[in-house]
């Protein structure tokens, strides 16, 4: 079994027990998460495929690391123009352990009652 979520403008591929290395997410070494993006489930010979995201479906997991990559280095120059910048870059990430893919506890969110909205 594994799914395609997007998280930070990119897309991933997780199965459960994998380490996927995420664009920077807020929050601390342990902290459980849940990445709700999903546009594809693959369950054997099934495939769910969502328009563009499935509904009520998400990937959980745990924060296992904050870091930054190795730096690469950028060069700028413009020949017979006496102009030449270096600058050094180093991209933050998130190392996530993917726990389970499945149903959200509660698909359809926090939303109130149609009671609950204060008709008096």
């Amino acid at each position: 079994m594994y799914a395609i979520f997007r998280s930070g403008g990119k897309q991933y591929k997780a199965e459960p027990g994998q380490v996927v290395q995420l664009e920077k997410l807020s929050g601390a070494v342990g902290e459980s998460i849940a990445l709700d993006q999903v546009l594809l489930l693959a369950d054997g010979d099934q495939i769910q495929v969502g328009q563009p995201i499935i509904e009520g479906l998400s990937v959980t997991g745990k924060i296992v690391n904050q870091g930054r990559h190795r730096k690469i280095l950028v060069f700028k120059h413009k020949r017979r123009k006496d102009y030449r910048k270096k600058q050094g870059h180093r991209q933050s990430f998130t190392a996530v352990l993917i726990q389970d893919i499945g149903t959200e506890a509660n698909p359809a969110g926090n939303e109130p009652a149609l009671t609950d909205l204060g008709a008096e």
